[in-house]
């Protein structure tokens, strides 16, 4: 069979030309879509009475049968039909003959790509909302078994304030509780329905749109053809989110790879999602987080490419848009496999807490407790801020940390303090005493988990 557009040439396509412009290698991952869309429209075209409704039966057929074939991975495309649009039909045309044609009555690849790209991201979409959602059940497990684990909290990377170690990674929670409730915010729309705006000005036939938004489940029609075609923000906005996500997901991987460190050794990664080194015996290497945190780049660059394909675009379908794809579905694959790989491997981590505890017994973070200790004894913060300075570094000289100094010491820089000092420097105590709202006392951080169990079971 000819081109199905070939009427109007009087050469073939050149094969350099075809294998550039083909976007079957890539987009016929979009196949089941492309056939939901197809029967949605059929249906419509039987309804309203364009096409004999005999017609459009044998074509939902023909359709149906492809769609199993599809699912059992038997069918070659070919780059020859240059898209995923294209195979389809002469599938259907071989399958059942020339009332096959008629499917395409009414539309255009222009409405019907962008069809197909909403559907894809409608169902990517709420898989990942899904996957976070695991993710943040591994963070609520290893939590609520370290609600009074301290560790180390840091600010510029230095040593700052203990914290409860549940406190530190229900930070990520909450990160990847907004990434969700983005993901959510952005169905509404990737729910609007192109299909029905032909290639930029509608179409000559009494198509029936709603029945077409009813039947594939979209929510909103766009009531400009022209914008229907080239618009691509639902994907831009699938790829900024996504990066948003890649954000949090890599900083995170940057926490496990250096808690895991020998300098810090503060958890294990199990085995299994470790590798060795082909030289050096000794070497676990992190290569999960690791490998996360390299995936960042390859999604910001999904968004960045995208965004550049578009800002020079007149209206409407330009053929520059067939770019939109291969981003799309490689950031979606990559969300996918990275927050697989996240939970499971937050769920079977080993937390070292004597080591986490030893780190804050060899640290100053508790030093702002003693400011805190002088300013409600009636010392301005800032002389109080001063003292602290002094007696820190009184400490670090004498080779020794703030609980080890004596009473005596301590007089030498102000008479204010007394024996209940010790107790306020206690780190149980720096971490308790912490107990206003979204603080890391042990109470504060009992709320923060029913509230997050809230949102996970609404």
């Amino acid at each position: 069979m000819s081109k199905l557009w070939g009427g109007r040439f009087t050469k073939e396509t050149n094969k350099l030309v075809e294998e550039f412009t083909a976007s079957i290698f890539f987009d016929q991952k979009l196949a089941k879509e492309d056939i939901a869309g197809s029967l949605a429209h059929v249906q419509m075209l039987g309804e309203c009475g364009i096409i004999p409704k005999e017609d459009a039966e044998k074509i939902i057929d023909g359709l149906l049968l492809i769609k199993e074939k599809v699912d059992r991975n038997e069918v070659n495309f070919s780059v020859e039909d240059e898209d995923i649009h294209m195979n389809i039909e002469k599938l259907l045309i071989e399958q059942i003959g020339p009332v096959g044609g008629k499917l395409h009555t009414g539309r255009s690849r222009n409405d019907q790509v962008a069809t197909d790209m909403h559907l894809y991201l409608r169902t990517k979409t709420t898989e990942l909302i899904k996957l976070i959602e695991d993710v943040q059940k591994a963070i609520l497990s290893q939590a609520k078994e370290h609600v009074e684990t301290l560790i180390p909290g840091y600010t510029h990377l230095q040593r700052a304030q203990p914290v409860s170690f549940a406190h530190h990674l229900m930070a990520y929670f909450w990160m990847l509780e907004r990434d969700k409730e983005r993901l959510l915010d952005s169905l509404k729309r990737i729910n609007w329905l192109p299909l029905g705006s032909g290639a930029l000005a509608g179409t000559t036939f009494p198509i029936n749109r709603e029945r077409v938004a009813e039947i594939l489940g979209f929510e909103t029609i766009y009531p400009n053809s022209m914008d229907a075609v080239s618009d691509r923000d639902f994907i831009l906005e699938f790829l900024s989110i996504g990066s948003i996500i890649m954000t949090h997901i890599s900083r995170l991987s940057e926490e496990l790879v250096i808690w895991s460190s020998q300098e810090f050794q503060f958890i294990e990664l199990d085995d299994s999602f470790c590798t060795g080194s082909s030289i050096m015996p000794q070497k676990k290497n992190p290569d999960v987080p690791e490998l996360l945190r390299g995936k960042t780049g390859r999604v910001y660059g999904n968004l960045v490419g995208l965004l550049t394909v578009l800002k020079g675009l007149p209206l409407a379908y330009n053929k520059d848009l067939q770019e939109d794809k291969e981003g799309m579905f490689d950031t979606a694959e990559t969300l996918e496999g990275s927050l697989k790989l996240l939970a499971p491997m937050i769920e079977t981590m080993t937390v070292n807490k004597e080591v986490m505890r030893k780190a804050i017994n060899n640290d100053f973070s508790n030093a702002t407790d003693i400011a805190d200790y002088l300013v409600r004894k009636g010392l301005p913060f800032r002389e109080a801020h001063e003292v602290i300075g002094k007696i820190v570094l009184y400490a670090i000289q004498s080779g020794k940390f703030l609980l080890d100094l004596s009473l005596d010491e301590y007089h030498q820089f102000s008479g204010l303090f007394e024996e209940d000092i010790y107790d306020v420097l206690a780190p149980e105590h720096v971490v308790a005493v912490r107990n206003s709202f979204g603080g890391t006392s042990s109470e504060q951080i009992r709320e923060q988990i029913k509230l997050a169990e809230a949102k996970l079971t609404r």
